[in-house]
């Protein structure tokens, strides 16, 4: 791996050459996880003009939650206490005799900008934008390989839950199970908060548990993740508890099963993020729920598990191979409940067999 993280950090030298920057500081944990294998907290990461470096207040664990750093990278352990590993690149920065630095101004804040101005004045500062954001877009199958695991172990804590007695427990209780067996089967941890709706409570986007007691004949919307070495997926899906589903709990979880297919069958490469959206939105607008539904219909997973692309209706851009989205249509009627189906795939070519389904757990109407 170390070469990849060393290809990744070229790759970023070189944009940063072309538009006139010598250097670039990279602080966003994501991307510094990116370029160099780990992210102990508040690292920061220096991509010079001919080496690299990374600044942290404390020595590397090499524990899940940071990652396993590049063995070739440079290593600067601050020994002041309160010493901010930004401003101690910055000042190399200067030291190396950089002209430019480029910046990650959407997350570096005010203050810190000003400390990175204050200890190197003679030092431009550029903004770097969404360059590594961009970089980590289309997924190698490394990356690929970990979300794959990822999505097993989710797939099999769900599995595990729907084979257990349901009823009478919490959403909360529910949720924290789930996580428990995230663990047991090997991620690192939940990619999310794990969300359990039941009843009136089912289908909504993001639904924190509360305590309310699964009943019969109540929909239960699960959806959670597993964080494996650092990367994330997503799977959601509905149940219904104890009885044979209502006829009008077969009419919307069928119309918002059509609704997901038609997102899925959409992803090709070249095919525009809002063309996805636009493929599932419509079949839930054209049957009169087109008000009550989320501002997208998918993102982007990866070292962070709502990243680009978005697939929304005023998204721009185009969709490449090897891009792992979601799609995640649902409908909630307040005071009735909804349906919510999500999965994590990997834009894939026909002539590859078309979109890779990561996340497998059946999408039948089940009745547990």
């Amino acid at each position: 791996m170390s070469d990849v993280y060393a290809t990744r950090r070229g790759l970023l030298r070189d944009r940063c050459a072309a538009a006139g920057n010598a250097a670039a500081l990279i602080t966003r944990p994501a991307n510094v996880r990116y370029l160099a294998g780990a992210s102990p907290p508040g690292a920061a990461l220096l991509v010079g003009p001919s080496d690299d470096m990374l600044f942290c207040s404390h020595t590397p664990t090499g524990e899940a939650d940071e990652g396993r750093l590049d063995e070739h990278l440079r290593v600067s352990v601050l020994s002041a206490p309160g010493a901010d590993p930004a401003v101690a690149a910055g000042d190399m920065a200067a030291v190396v005799r950089a002209d430019s630095l480029a910046v990650e101004e959407h997350h570096l804040t005010v203050a810190r900008h000003r400390a990175l101005r204050s200890v190197a004045p003679g030092l431009r500062l550029a903004d770097l934008g969404l360059s590594v954001e961009q970089q980590r877009l289309v997924k190698d199958e490394e990356e690929i390989s970990c979300l794959r695991i990822a999505a097993e172990i989710a797939d099999q804590a769900l599995g595990e839950l729907l084979e257990s007695i349901l009823v009478g427990r919490t959403e909360r209780h529910l949720a924290l199970e789930l996580e428990r067996r995230l663990v047991d089967h090997g991620a690192d941890g939940p990619a999310f908060p794990t969300s359990v709706g039941t009843g009136p409570n089912s289908g909504r986007s993001r639904h924190r548990p509360s305590d309310r007691r699964v009943e019969e004949g109540d929909f239960l919307t699960v959806c959670l993740g597993a964080n494996y070495r650092g990367y994330r997926c997503e799977i959601g899906r509905t149940f219904v508890i104890g009885t044979s589903p209502a006829d009008w709990q077969i009419e919307l979880y069928d119309l918002v099963f059509a609704a997901q297919r038609a997102g899925r069958e959409a992803l090709v490469p070249g095919a525009a993020y809002r063309e996805v959206d636009h493929a599932a939105r419509s079949v839930l607008d054209s049957a009169g729920h087109g008000e009550a539904l989320s501002p997208w219909t998918g993102h982007g997973v990866g070292l962070e598990i709502d990243e680009d692309p978005q697939l929304a209706p005023t998204a721009m851009g185009k969709l490449d191979a090897c891009v792992p989205v979601t799609v995640e249509p649902g409908v909630h009627l307040p005071g009735r409940g909804g349906v919510r189906i999500d999965d994590t795939l990997v834009v894939r070519p026909e002539a590859d067999g078309g979109p890779e389904l990561l996340t497998i757990t059946t999408k039948e109407l089940l009745a547990l």
